[in-house]
Parts: C-alpha cells; structure tokens; sequence
C-alpha cells in the first residue's frame, strides 16, 4: 500500500512519540524514535509533521529535527520548510487569556495537583496529578470560568487525556489542519499519489483520523475506548517499530503489515 507512493506522516506528540508524563516538561522523545525520524526526514518522497498541543516553540525545542513541519497548539501555528502560518485570532482574544490565568490559579488554588499550562495562544489545566475525588471539581471551575467567553463566542474548551484545553473559538483542529497541509504537498509536488498517515493518542486527534477515513492510514496509540482510527498500536515502543516499518518501505525494503 505504501510503496510508490509520496508519504506524508502525521504524528501526534505526547503520548505518541513521547511517554505520557506527569507533567508536560517531563514528556522526552525517546532517542530510538528521534533516530527514526531524522532517517525519515532524509528519505525522498517522505514528508513529516508533527501535530500538537504544545505550543510551536516548545514541540520544536523538544523535536529537535530540521526540515519537519510543526504545527503547534493544535494547528494555530505552523512552521516548515517555506511555510510560516498563524490564525489570526488576537483581535478576539487580546488580554483573555491572560485574565482568565489568573481568575483559574485563584479558583483552583486548593485542589492540589493542578497544572495550568499557558501556552500563549492556548491553556491548558492539567489534573493527571489531582486525587480522583477533586477531579469534578476542577472541570466545574473551569467550565464556570470559561462560561462567560464561551458566550461571547471568545473561548472553547476542548478535553483530552486527563486535561482540558481552553483555546480560541475558532473552526479549526487537527482534521482541518491535515487536510490543508496535504492540498499544499500535492500541489508541491505537481498532484503526485500523497499517501497521507496519521498516528495519535488523544481525543483532539480523532478529528484527524475522521478527516482521513477512505483517504489515507489511521493508527490510534494506546487502547481508546472509541475510536475513528482504522489501526492500532498499543504504545510509544509500538510506534518506534511502526516507524521504522515505514522507514524500511519507504526505502524500497518491501511493504509489510504494520498496525491492528
């Protein structure tokens, strides 16, 4: 299926390439899957981007590859190789985020555990660490501090693995963003055969893998109770060998059969 064809590779950050972590700064690319993707980036006719939560600096920093496309806080920034897009979305926000911080560490300063991320043009309240019992509480918080711009149609809350994502009101996610970026690669490369492959973990990722259905290869990380996604795998060293599968392939080893 593989073979011949012009890849271009999608993959999520945390919890696909990097361990769950605690917390967010303790998320590390494993040096195997690092590997892996330096040699995919060499190879001609494959294409790689990363598409995550975290801000662009941050899933840049933590990457560490040249010549990838990363799009960061699910799509609202995107840099590559002649490419530097952001969503226009100041005007909405100016000083939103920044005053609902301060209200959210006020309202949630007594639940212990608590991570609130502020990732620029997104925040994101983390309760991995918070004892199962407050859990309810921290969403109520957060859902009556957003309340107010949910109704101004300013903010929109958004939840993922053990965390909840307060990002602009805006049309645009993960399925959006994959979508455009492979309209751009086709006509880069003159309407060639784009083999589009998106690999992820999270919630926000299945706006991908719906975008994707009949159109390309979907693979879910970890054991989603529900999911759009076609394959499987069932951890970040599953991904590190589905990797290296593609790698193989997309060198003219052979096409094999990677996944559920």
């Amino acid at each position: 299926m593989l073979s011949g064809k012009h890849i271009y590779l999608f993959l999520d950050y945390d919890g696909t390439l990097s361990p769950i972590a605690d917390t967010p700064d303790k998320a590390i690319l494993p040096e195997d899957i690092k590997d892996v993707l330096i040699k995919l980036s060499k190879v001609k006719g494959v294409k790689l981007a990363i598409i995550s939560g975290r801000s662009l600096d941050d899933v840049k920093e933590r990457t560490g590859i040249p010549g990838l496309v990363y799009a960061g806080n699910h799509g609202l920034e995107i840099e590559g190789p002649r490419l530097k897009f952001k969503k226009p979305i100041y005007a909405r926000i100016e000083g939103v985020l920044d005053s609902l911080k301060i209200l959210l560490k006020s309202s949630l300063a007594s639940i212990k555990g608590v991570l609130i991320e502020d990732k620029g043009l997104t925040l994101s309240v983390h309760y991995r660490l918070v004892d199962k019992r407050e859990v309810s509480a921290v969403k109520d918080a957060v859902d009556e501090a957003v309340k107010p711009y949910a109704l101004k149609n300013q903010l929109r809350l958004v939840l993922g693995k053990e965390v909840i994502e307060i990002r602009p009101a805006v049309d645009w996610d993960k399925g959006k963003i994959v979508l455009w970026l492979i309209a751009r690669q086709r006509f880069a490369v003159s309407k060639k055969d784009v083999l589009p492959i998106y690999v992820g973990d999270d919630i926000t990722d299945e706006s991908a893998f719906k975008a994707l259905k009949d159109k390309g290869i979907t693979v879910a990380v970890g054991t989603p109770q529900e999911t759009a996604a076609e394959y499987n795998l069932e951890d970040t060293a599953e991904v590190s060998k589905f990797l290296n599968g593609v790698l193989d392939i997309a060198r003219g080893g052979g096409d094999n059969d990677h996944g559920k």
